[in-house]
């Protein structure tokens, strides 16, 4: 895992950035508390007093509803909490086994381009999983990453969902270590009737939570920069 596996070299940043603050919880966050702190560090990153930062954190188990989404989507109003959101997408849950990333990143200085900032994303998504021998794909008109069954259908492992407030990111994105994927029954992931949902575990990929920190903070550093 030292080396993170790319399919090609790239490199989008524009500019030399100072390393990029990285930010484990040992605990769940509730989403309203993380909302805030990231609009929080937002702001101060915004205002040249803080600089960008990833933080990687599991939320009790909530749905919550992107800016596309469409109320029908949401099949069980009483099993979690729902929370709307600010994000792009629609509805996803998050949960214990399940790592979540907030990237809270200069867009400004870095490249005022937020589809070159989403493909980043997922080439870092696609990075991480090969990390583990796990083939990740994209999918025109699906966001996330999915990967295929050995009977030929796909499944989604990771999501995406960003906000950009005056070109500085937040939200971000999530990957299924082992969560309770019937939890996903209370709702139609991303808006998406005809795919499942899987994890690394459901692959038969055995990993802990560390390891796939580890990984994802190997895989960062190829395609946005040093971390602190």
């Amino acid at each position: 895992m030292d080396n993170c596996p790319l399919e090609e070299p790239f490199n989008t940043i524009k500019v030399v950035m100072p390393p990029v603050m990285w930010r484990v919880e040992d605990r769940p966050i509730g989403y309203l508390e993380a909302v805030h702190s990231m609009e929080t560090r937002v702001a101060a990153i915004r205002a040249g007093s803080a600089g960008e930062m990833v933080w990687l954190l599991e939320h009790p188990p909530i749905y919550t509803a992107g800016t596309s989404a469409k109320p029908r989507d949401l099949l069980q109003s009483d099993r979690f909490p729902v929370h709307e959101t600010g994000r792009g997408g629609q509805y996803t849950y998050h949960g214990p086994g399940q790592r979540v990333a907030y990237v809270m990143l200069d867009l400004n200085r870095r490249g005022p381009d937020i589809r070159q900032y989403v493909c980043n994303l997922e080439k870092w998504l696609i990075s991480i999983l090969a990390s583990f021998n796990v083939t990740g794909e994209h999918r025109e008109g699906r966001v996330g990453i999915w990967v295929r069954r050995p009977d030929g259908g796909e499944d989604k492992i990771a999501a995406i969902g960003v906000r950009v407030r005056r070109w500085v990111s937040y939200h971000g994105v999530s990957i299924n270590l082992d969560p309770d994927l019937s939890h996903y029954d209370g709702i139609v992931p991303c808006g998406v009737q005809e795919f499942g949902v899987t994890s690394l575990a459901r692959l038969g990929v055995k990993v802990t939570m560390n390891e796939l920190d580890r990984a994802m903070k190997e895989c960062f550093v190829p395609i946005f920069g040093p971390v602190a």
